[in-house]
């Protein structure tokens, strides 16, 4: 019997697009690096979950979004914030997203989902840094508040 499996080819490359790598130092950088991600307008229209990617520097590597939602909501995949770190060679990691409605506060799913990818992060060795919470005009940090 003769069977020919056929599976799907996964290609990793890994190219930086910069020479001279933005650092993050504090909750601040990773509020402003990130609210320039926005499409002007978009803060405020609808939820979205994006990731960003630093080395053992804590220089930024890139940023992806990992979820676009609703007014409301978004759900992101801890799957995919995790193989989007492991195809940078990131060593850490800060999670962000905004609320359209400006209330910085943060949901019991945020609580939750914060837990669960700090859980997991703990068995790739990959540190979470932060998970930042923003608006257009400020942000809340649960490193800076304790909540890491």
């Amino acid at each position: 019997m003769n069977i020919d499996y056929k599976v799907g080819e996964v290609k990793l490359s890994y190219n930086p697009k910069f020479k001279n790598q933005q650092k993050v130092t504090c909750s601040e950088d990773a509020y402003k690096y990130m609210l320039s991600t926005y499409k002007k307008g978009t803060i405020c229209y609808k939820e979205y979950f994006k990731v960003l990617f630093l080395n053992q520097a804590n220089q930024i590597l890139g940023y992806t979004l990992i979820s676009e939602g609703g007014i409301t909501e978004t759900i992101a995949d801890i799957r995919l914030i995790f193989q989007a770190a492991l195809l940078t060679n990131s060593v850490a990691l800060i999670l962000a997203h905004n609320h359209p409605s400006g209330n910085l506060k943060p949901s019991p799913e945020d609580i939750r989902l914060t837990k669960q990818v700090r859980e997991a992060s703990n068995f790739m060795r990959i540190k979470i840094l932060d998970h930042i919470i923003l608006s257009d005009t400020e942000y809340y940090s649960f490193a800076d508040e304790g909540m890491l």
